[in-house]
Formats: structure tokens, C-alpha cells, sequence
């Protein structure tokens, strides 16, 4: 296995760095920010501040809330929440019985909600009122579940804008099962559990992936992991109780678990929360509070930048910037910089490597892949090892395409009881397969071309979505660009592209075809394009090829003939 911890070594002539776990658990970075620095805040929201002390208090008082509901160790405490300081109560609140925090979209609905929650055996969920209709009302079981509510309002300063995040303020009176968190803190405030004692192999985050290969997996993040990678961004990227991070990724998904809550436990510094990602919201919070240090999203962040009212914005505090989730192309990095003043960094992980398992050194620019332009993800972090696999699962050479596989600190164990879909994701060496297509280069940075499932087999020919991706954002009215493979009797499939276009825009799909045979091979052209108001995405930012191409593929079963 080649060893990318000594590449690193070579490329950036710095000493290879080994990673002692700084806490045995989670909950024990927080308790030593309580003990150091008690009177600092540790969460702002619209104006108003929480300082470690008083979540600490907030989180003691829910904790006995949670135990007399029933929660004791081990059991899974559902979190439907949007960016609201009530997540980090929550998740400490849980800990502290030794309990699993189960993190939850809140844009899903009934159905999807009771997939996980019957699947992970949530008993008491906490969630944002406007939530609360669309959760179960009883457990797989046929038991009553217990729904604690919260309002994104209550934590909120005199800035909450309510017109511009379209919130309206919603009742408990419509879900009369519901119980306030504020009545339940409110009921235990001073009262303080027993400290529980948590285990590095304890599982902190049951986090569910997004099921495009099948019903969702509950991903077993262990406090071990936890702490592993928030140490990570702490080290790679240097980040104290001096920072403020801006906590735009959504704390539901194990971004913004790790880089921004975890982060904050651990280093004591500031996190800002804004509910849910809004650009004009986010400009007016960086210029109002200075933050220093985000990771985000590539379509975020260009949100942010193309933003009308970006340009007269200083932007100036954050220096510190990640991206990851999706590939980001050397344009959109250049754009970002030009815009902020300082370099776009990339980050590549997934829920199952809790985050990050490769980071671009921060202050260096990466190399672009020279056939797509789409920028290196990175090296392997800290004590972590990754290799490209070819099909019989042997480690390919520098330069080969093949499935990137990883090994570290930061890989669960599995998938919450699902022992076949464990073993399969690994190798028979231990290394997790990510699904991401890609190479390492002769220096030791890796590439993703793109995702193995969204390969696209038109008439024997191989066309990864990604290139015809780059080739058409190339075009300069293309905001965004999707493409799939759609069933085509003759072909097997065919070559589809949707984009979304500036405003000021006046291609048409012919031109857009057009301007792709220029710079790819007639097989790898889109045969069809068709021209969306906006690209589908997730929660997290990322492009949701799958629901593109669900929706071509059954337009064509249900087509006559």
C-alpha cells in the first residue's frame, strides 16, 4: 500500500503527523472548555450569545428531561432540527445520559421520517415545531413516541429575519403530544445527572446515509471518530478559541457535526448559526460578526460570492474556507478567491469517514486534473491511508482509475445492525470503499472523477457525468450543471444534461449541445438538454443526479408503446 502519510511528508516537508485521541470521548472536549474557559460563547444566533457555562447548564437541565422520559444509555434520541443553538443542547443533553444522537433532516416528510426512525428505534425525538406534525406519533413498536419541540425563535436576538427565511411561526396547539424543551428546562433547571462514563468505541452520531443505492444506513460514528476529526480540522487548518466559525453547513449532516459543532466543543471557539442557509442572511451575519473559519458547500459559496449585494459586502475575516461534498472546478475556486482574497481549500470525506479523510494543506492551491479541470481533493489526513482500487480489489499504480478506498482513525466499525452491508462496504484488508471513481498521481494528491453508480454505458462507451459537467459549466451563462444516463432502446442509455442559466441568459438547448462538441468526443455529448430554473440538490448542497435521472427513467415506463 503506498504510503500517503510520507508523500504528504515530501510534498509539504512537513513531519508526518500522529494523532492522539486529546479526549476519550465527545463530551469530554466540551467538559474541558467548561472547566478552561466557562465565561466565552459558545453559540451566536442573530444577536444573541450562549456562553459554555450556560449551554452547559441548558444541556444538564434537558439531560434530566431525557432521562425521565426514559432515555438511558444507549438509546437513540431522534434530532429534526435546522441550524438552531437547541441542536448543540440536544446533543449534549444526550451524551450525557450516554445516549445516541439520531440526526435528521427536517425537510422530510412522514414517510421518509419513519423509515429512519423505526430503523434506528427512536423512542424520544426532539424538533423544531415546525417539524412536529410530520414525525410518527408511535414507534415500530406501537408505543407513544415522546416529541420535544423547540422554536427557532426562542435563542434569537432582536435579528431573526423572519421575510427573508420565509419562517412562519408555528404552534404546539396543532400537535398537542408535543412537550416544549423550554417547559421541560425550565422544570429541571439546577438539576445535574450523575456523570455516565462513555467509552471511546461508544457511538456518538447514528447518521444516515442518503440511500441512493437503497434504503437508508444508519452510519456508526464512534465518540473516537468524533474526536479524531474534529482534531483534524483543528490541527490541518489551525483553528483555536479565537476563531468564530460560520456555521452555515447543515448540522444534520456530518459536515457541520464535525466542522462546526464538533469543532466548537473542542476548541472553544465561537459558532454562528443563522437557522438555514439564506445568502443575503449569511452576508449580513459575516459582516456583522466576523467569522474566520467555514466549510461549505461549493454552491454555497458561490451563492454567497454571485450574490447581487456581494460586492459591496467586507468579507474580509474569513480566511480560513473549505469546500466539499461535490467536485469543485479550478473556475469556481479562482472566482471565490478573487472574491475573498484568500485561497478556496477542499475537503473530501463522506458520513462513513465522519468527515474529513482527505484535506488540501491549508495555504497550498491544489493541482487541477488535467482532463476535466476539476481541482485535487486533497492528501490523506493524519494517520490515514487511502489507495485506488481496481476491480478484483487490487491497489492500482499512480496515475490508474479505479474505487478510492480508505483506512484511518475517523472509518466506523459498520452500519447500525446491518451486518452484510458492513462487511460488503469493506475490503478484506480493512479499508472502506467510497464509491468515488478517481486516481492518485505520481506526487500523491487524488482526484474524483465521479461516483461508480452514476457511470453512464452508452452503447459500450464510458462517460462519466463528471466532464460533460465541467464542459458545460465552461459555457458562461451555465450556473449549474447535471448530467445522467437515461434508457434509450438503441443505446442502453443516453447522454442527458439539465442546466440552470443567469438570469440575463438567452441559450437555447442546441447551443448548449453545440458548444460541448467542441471540447468532447461525439460519444460523450448530450443527445438531450433540457434548461431548469434551479439544479435539485440536498440538504448539504450536493447535485441529486439520482432524482434527475429517476424522473427521466420513469417518464419513460410510463411512455406508450
Amino acid at each position: 500500500m503506498p504510503s500517503t502519510i510520507s508523500q504528504r511528508h515530501r510534498l509539504h516537508g512537513e513531519r508526518a503527523r500522529h494523532l492522539d485521541l486529546c479526549a476519550p470521548n465527545a463530551l469530554a472536549m466540551f467538559e474541558q472548555i467548561v472547566e478552561a474557559n466557562p465565561d466565552v460563547t459558545l453559540v451566536r444566533y442573530f444577536g444573541r450569545s450562549l456562553s459554555v457555562s450556560e449551554v452547559d447548564q441548558l444541556s444538564d437541565a434537558a439531560s434530566c428531561a431525557l432521562a425521565a422520559h426514559g432515555v438511558t444509555r444507549g438509546a437513540r434520541v431522534g434530532l429534526i432540527l435546522q441550524n438552531v443553538p437547541e441542536v448543540i443542547i440536544a446533543i449534549l443533553a444526550a451524551w450525557k445520559l450516554g445516549a445516541i444522537i439520531v440526526p435528521i433532516n427536517p425537510m422530510y416528510r412522514a414517510r421518509e421520517l419513519e423509515t429512519i426512525l423505526n430503523d434506528a428505534g427512536v423512542d424520544v425525538v426532539v424538533a423544531g415545531e415546525e417539524c412536529a406534525a410530520n414525525i410518527p406519533a408511535t414507534t415500530a413498536a406501537g408505543a407513544q413516541r415522546t416529541i420535544i419541540t423547540c422554536s427557532a425563535e426562542h435563542f434569537a436576538g432582536n435579528r431573526f429575519p423572519h421575510e427573508i427565511l420565509g419562517f412562519q411561526a408555528s404552534s404546539r396547539s396543532g400537535f398537542a403530544a408535543a412537550i416544549s424543551l423550554y417547559d421541560l428546562i425550565d422544570q429541571y433547571a439546577g438539576q445535574k445527572r450523575a456523570p455516565v462514563i462513555l467509552e471511546p468505541d461508544d457511538i456518538a452520531f447514528l447518521t444516515y446515509t442518503s440511500g441512493t443505492t437503497g434504503p437508508p444506513k444508519g452510519a456508526l460514528n464512534r465518540h473516537r471518530n468524533v474526536v479524531f476529526s474534529a482534531q483534524t480540522y483543528r490541527d490541518w487548518i489551525g483553528i483555536d478559541g479565537h476563531d468564530v466559525i460560520l456555521g452555515i453547513a447543515p448540522l444534520f449532516h456530518i459536515t457541520g457535526l464535525i466542522a462546526h459543532v464538533a469543532e466548537a466543543l473542542l476548541t472553544g471557539a465561537t459558532l454562528l448559526l443563522a437557522y438555514r442557509f439564506d445568502a443575503l442572511t449569511v452576508l449580513d451575519l459575516i459582516e456583522a460578526e466576523r467569522p474566520t473559519y467555514t466549510v461549505a458547500a461549493i454552491t454555497a459559496l458561490m451563492a454567497l460570492v454571485s450574490h447581487p449585494d456581494a460586492g459591496g459586502r467586507d468579507l474580509t475575516s474569513l480566511i480560513k474556507i473549505y469546500s466539499g461534498g461535490q467536485a469543485v472546478s479550478a473556475t469556481a475556486a479562482s472566482t471565490i478567491e478573487q472574491r475573498l482574497g484568500v485561497p478556496l481549500h477542499i475537503a473530501y470525506g463522506m458520513t462513513e469517514t465522519t468527515s474529513p479523510s482527505h484535506l488540501v494543506p491549508f495555504g497550498v492551491h491544489p493541482p487541477a486534473d488535467p482532463e476535466t479541470g476539476a481541482l485535487s481533493v486533497g492528501i490523506p489526513v493524519f494517520d490515514t491511508s487511502a489507495v485506488v482500487l481496481g476491480e478484483d480489489d487490487e491497489v492500482l499504480q499512480p496515475g490508474a482509475m479505479g474505487e478510492i478506498a480508505v483506512k484511518g482513525p475517523q472509518v466506523v466499525p459498520g452500519y447500525w445492525e446491518k451486518p452484510s452491508e458492513s462487511k460488503t462496504a469493506f475490503t478484506a484488508d480493512g479499508l472502506i470503499r467510497t464509491g468515488d471513481i478517481g486516481y492518485m498521481n505520481g506526487e500523491g494528491w487524488f482526484f474524483v472523477i465521479d461516483r461508480k453508480k452514476d457511470l453512464i454505458n452508452a452503447s459500450g462507451y464510458k462517460v462519466w457525468p463528471r466532464e460533460v459537467e465541467d464542459v458545460l459549466c465552461q459555457h458562461p451563462d451555465v450556473v449549474e450543471a447535471a448530467v445522467v444516463g437515461v434508457s434509450d432502446n438503441y443505446r442502453g442509455e443516453t447522454v442527458k444534461a439539465f442546466v440552470s442559466l443567469t438570469a440575463a441568459s438567452n441559450a437555447t438547448a442546441n447551443d448548449l449541445i453545440a458548444f460541448c462538441r467542441d471540447s468532447l468526443a461525439p460519444y460523450k455529448c448530450p443527445r438531450l438538454l433540457t434548461i431548469l430554473d434551479e439544479i435539485p440538490k440536498n440538504a448539504a448542497g450536493k447535485i441529486l443526479r439520482r432524482v434527475l435521472r429517476d424522473s427521466e427513467n420513469a417518464k419513460a415506463d410510463s411512455a406508450p408503446g
